[in-house]
């Protein structure tokens, strides 16, 4: 007999693979698609150049189209020109392997920094300009950082203004108005289903006009009305939108459909860690992994408590491998902001991961983080977690108590020195004494534990993960074993819930779309001036 469910799953798989390749759309299909599409053009977006909040960090920096056209406009006047080029030179020094930074950086100081190059700074201020001239190799470091924050203040001023009134920052005002065109689901293409939270189902979709793969998690409108989880799934959105790091899930788009409310974000391939711990060869990972993992977790718990948010849920289960083997948090459900000057005690995580503090009802802020990070590093290495062993039988009270009273045994042949402490700094009972908060500048980055990694070019994304996931094999449970949501019935909506649906939909977001629209080579051919269009009334293409 034939099974029609693995039939569903083999061509689910199938379409959802083909699709995963490079984002491989039809190149013709692809290029027809686009000549539909057109910038605004500039007299239009008068309403947009307004409401945009004139801030160099946010259009210089941190969006890559305004970066982009910032840069540009800087080749324009020599002088600007060389404040750039210092500014990537000292990125490129900071990122240089050890064995040449010294090298890279004298190089730095005799062409920027001394008064005798061709390319002097001259705006440095005379004080610093006096210190740069007179610096040895002992002070070339302080002098070129100094210079660094000195650059960065003067683009910020003429510079910055000189480009408001720009033609390239037309453009950036263009692809702004082009970047909040409405969003809806005629925008994407479905594949499979991936799994399935509280309200919905999650699946992989692809954005039609790029051929970028995201995961689609949906809320259902009336099962989301039904449980009371509205202010909870728009603080996640909230959360997931201030997010801005290459080790946590990106939010790129939030849209309704008729029944949905929609979250689109990172897709990550590579299956969770904790799939990996127990399904892949012996229980466990080698050694050099959980370096790695925990490198850039480390790395994604700095950034989500340098915006003042505590995850609150870290374990393995939630940490996702990309196409590349690099690793991300997702599902920021349970995540909190802390306001200023105040804790929080409710609870909140999975068992066996919660801090004491937690489990006896203490106030908290981000420690509780740093204890979860402990048993997930002695979870990657020993195979089970630090409280409860595999395939133990114990029930949760038990698993608070060993949590609240219990030192930690190491009985695993791969707790070397440093991952036995570093374990036991982390899963320190008081937070006072735990790593990661037993002083204002407590770093985990230090630890004896990460002596390999070179943090400046982790989180540039320059270091080779030591495992790549298989691009052949789907990481998620076969779609029949994906239980289906039953239909909510009896559930209306009222005018406060299409104002609350409203909220949430509130389109692509920024600095993702922006990256999605560059990596997919939409930005170059929507700028190209010799592009084809289509004209919409006749069908034939046109040269603009």
């Amino acid at each position: 007999m034939c099974d029609m469910g693995g039939l569903d799953n083999l061509i689910a798989n199938t379409a959802y693979l083909e699709a995963r390749k490079s984002g491989d759309v039809d190149a013709k299909e692809m290029q027809k698609r686009r000549r539909n599409l057109a910038l605004p053009k500039i007299e239009e977006c008068a309403e947009i150049k307004k409401s945009l909040t004139m801030d160099y960090e946010s259009i210089c920096e941190q969006q890559p189209i305004g970066k982009s056209f910032f840069r540009e406009f800087l080749e324009t006047v020599p002088e600007y020109l060389k404040a750039r080029e210092f500014l990537d030179e000292v990125v490129a020094w900071e990122l240089a392997e050890d064995h040449i930074k010294d090298s890279y950086l004298e190089g730095i100081v005799n062409m920027y920094l001394k008064n005798c190059s061709n390319s002097y700074l001259k705006f440095l201020s005379a004080d610093l300009s006096s210190k740069c001239q007179a610096a040895g190799k002992d002070d070339f470091e302080k002098v070129t950082l100094s210079a660094r924050e000195e650059t960065n203040a003067y683009l910020k001023g003429k510079p910055f203004d000189d480009y408001q009134t720009s033609p390239f920052f037309d453009k950036f005002v263009q692809w702004k108005g082009f970047e909040r065109q409405p969003i809806n689901e005629k925008l994407f293409d479905e594949f499979r289903v991936l799994g399935k939270g509280g309200f919905g189902e999650v699946c992989a979709i692809q954005v039609r006009n790029t051929g970028k793969m995201y995961a689609c998690k949906k809320l259902d409108k009336k099962r989301l009305k039904k449980k009371g989880g509205e202010k909870m799934a728009l603080l996640e959105k909230e959360i997931l939108e201030k997010v801005n790091s290459r080790f946590i899930v990106t939010l790129s788009y939030a849209y309704q459909s008729k029944a949905a409310l929609c979250l689109v974000m990172s897709l990550m391939n590579g299956g969770d860690l904790k799939y990996h711990i127990y399904n892949v060869g012996e229980r466990g990972l080698e050694m050099d992994r959980v370096i790695f993992y925990s490198a850039q977790i480390t790395c994604g718990m700095l950034h989500l408590h340098s915006i003042q948010i505590v995850y609150r849920d870290m374990k393995p289960e939630n940490v996702l491998l990309d196409d590349d083997g690099h690793c991300r948090l997702s599902d920021l459900g349970l995540a909190v902001e802390v306001k200023e000057g105040k804790s929080i005690n409710q609870r909140a995580g999975t068992n066996g991961y919660m801090a004491p503090e937690i489990l006896n009802e203490e106030n908290y802020t981000y420690s509780v983080d740093w204890f979860a990070m402990g048993c997930s590093i002695y979870e990657m290495v020993a195979g089970r977690t630090p409280f409860k062993d595999f395939k133990e039988k114990v029930d949760k009270s038990e698993v608070k108590r060993r949590t609240i009273e219990d030192e930690v045994k190491f009985e695993h042949a791969n707790f070397d020195e440093p991952t036995k402490d570093i374990c036991k700094a982390f899963l320190a009972k008081k937070p006072a004494d735990r790593l990661g908060t037993r002083s204002n500048d407590d770093d985990p980055r230090k630890h004896a534990f990460f002596k390999s990694i070179n943090f400046h070019r982790l989180e540039a994304g320059l270091i080779d993960p030591p495992f790549v996931p298989d691009p052949s094999v789907v990481y998620a449970k076969d779609v029949a074993d994906i239980a289906d949501f039953s239909e909510v019935r009896g559930i209306e909506f009222d005018d406060k819930d299409k104002k609350f649906f409203k909220k949430f939909a509130t389109g692509a977001i920024p600095i993702p779309w922006q990256e999605e629209v560059i990596q997919t080579g939409l930005f170059e051919d929507l700028n190209n001036p010799h592009r084809l269009v289509a004209d919409s009334k006749s069908g034939v293409c046109l040269l603009l």
